[in-house]
């Protein structure tokens, strides 16, 4: 399988910029991402690459005042995904409760949630504020018995630690499919059998009985437009955790949720990225 090297410079250069443009290129294939000094590298299918596309969102990039140039070569024929997972994951311990690492890590830390993984890109490995925040939400959280919807579910590493903490059923959705290949993967890794993975996106929820839990760990133009759809199916105090923005966008995200019948409770932010939990009243 060919891919393509993108090596972009970024100005300014800062982890904001460098999560927010990984998190982009994402949603346009884009598989591994490795820092540099000047910003990051990047690899994608050759099969699968659009420079319009790739043009097009650097035009909307939502940051405003970043400057991004790039060049593009062709990749060594080696596998990027494994290179990247053996050089820059690394366990990852979060409120000294659940450890997250792969199969490759022997030594890892013990914790009383443990998690493997096999990802193939750098979001959804926990190491991101937005996962790490959510995933100390729901640890405190009792979740026994409790129905859980992680949507964009990514490598599912917080519906797989939902069923652990004792949640059941627990569905998780994505609009990638290979997160949900990715999801199943990692769900059978973990020797978990409740957990229902669905390819789609909020449209799903159409049909589906309300649940007490939904994880929604996306970005907030998508958490806004989608909220309507998360309240349909929540039951009188049920909990909404929801991650992906800023802390400048706590206020939006509120005021939507209360106009759809939610109480804020409380935000955790870290390096601005902000996780906040509601209650449907």
């Amino acid at each position: 399988m060919k891919y393509l090297e993108i090596t972009f410079t970024n100005n300014p250069c800062n982890e904001i910029v460098n999560d927010v443009l990984s998190a982009e290129l994402g949603d346009i294939g884009f598989e591994s991402f490795i820092e540099w000094e000047k910003g990051e590298k990047a690899y994608v299918q050759e099969s699968l690459f659009n420079q319009d596309e790739l043009d097009n969102m650097i035009r909307n990039f939502p940051l405003e005042g970043v400057n991004i140039e790039y060049t593009i070569v062709h990749a060594e024929d080696k596998n990027w995904n494994e290179e990247w997972e053996k050089n820059y994951f690394q366990p990852i311990v979060i409120d000294d409760r659940c450890c997250i690492h792969s199969t490759f890590h022997y030594d890892a830390p013990k914790a009383e949630y443990e998690i493997l993984i096999n990802p193939q890109m750098a979001f959804g490995t926990g190491h991101h504020e937005t996962t790490s925040s959510i995933i100390g939400e729901l640890l405190d959280t009792d979740l026994k018995d409790k129905s859980v919807l992680d949507m964009g579910c990514g490598t599912s590493i917080l519906a797989i630690l939902a069923s652990k903490k004792g949640a059941n059923p627990v569905m998780a959705i994505d609009i990638d499919d290979w997160c949900v290949n990715n999801s199943i993967d990692n769900i059978n890794l973990n020797g978990i059998d409740n957990i229902t993975v669905k390819h789609g996106d909020a449209s799903l929820l159409k049909d589906c009985t309300p649940f007490d839990v939904i994880i929604a760990n996306i970005n907030r133009n998508i958490l806004l437009n989608d909220m309507d759809k998360y309240a349909s199916c929540m039951k009188k105090g049920a909990e909404l955790f929801m991650s992906g923005f800023y802390v400048e966008d706590i206020q939006i995200i509120s005021s939507k949720a209360e106009s759809l019948g939610m109480k804020y409770i409380h935000h955790r932010a870290k390096n601005n990225w902000a996780a906040v939990k509601f209650v449907m009243e």
